[in-house]
């Protein structure tokens, strides 16, 4: 059996995934805490890539790049296109406040203790060295396009419906037919 290494003395690795983390954390507290639309969709991007980071660092390249592609490239991409299609209010809009800001903060920090309870109970023992793995990227792309091609597809149908439907409603110009 070997030895667990002390936590006091981590490798270079480690720091970085843990800086990762924490620049993943801050960054999602910011896109939940900020009151700028598009400032939160910049947020994202940064929590999305810090999450990256620590794929790779964790010798997950194929996932670090579909999390770049699919999270970063796409899926904020449209966001930032839906707000602009639809001219959502992008400045501060004090009507958007539900004023529930101490009951939001009890729960998120009730689940916050549960969760890190759980994961520090969980893994207390547990430890796995960061070692390069074999890498697993033709499995798991021949698994992708084999068997994942539907759901794929019939998810860029629905993204596609859902930007034509905001420049559909974003267009003033357009009159119904009376």
């Amino acid at each position: 059996m070997t030895e667990v290494p002390s936590y006091l003395s981590p490798t270079g690795q480690e720091i970085v995934f843990l800086l990762l983390g924490a620049v993943a954390v801050g960054s999602a507290l910011l896109v939940v805490t900020t009151r700028q639309l598009v400032h939160a969709a910049l947020w994202l991007v940064v929590c999305f890539g810090a999450l990256a980071g620590s794929y790779l660092i964790l010798t997950a390249e194929f996932v670090a790049w579909v999390q770049v592609l699919i999270y970063v490239g796409a899926i904020v991409v449209l966001l930032l296109f839906g707000i602009m299609l639809t001219r959502a209010p992008i400045g501060r809009t004090a009507d958007l406040d539900s004023r529930n800001r101490p009951a939001a903060a009890a729960v998120a920090i009730a689940t916050a203790v549960v969760l890190v309870t759980v994961v520090i109970d969980g893994f207390r023992m547990a430890y796995m060295p960061l070692e390069p793995g074999r890498g697993s990227a033709k499995d798991l792309g021949s698994s992708i396009f084999r068997n994942w091609v539907l759901p794929f597809e019939a998810l860029s149908v629905l993204l596609l419906a859902a930007l034509i439907g905001a420049i559909v409603l974003s267009r003033t110009d357009i009159r119904g037919r009376d």
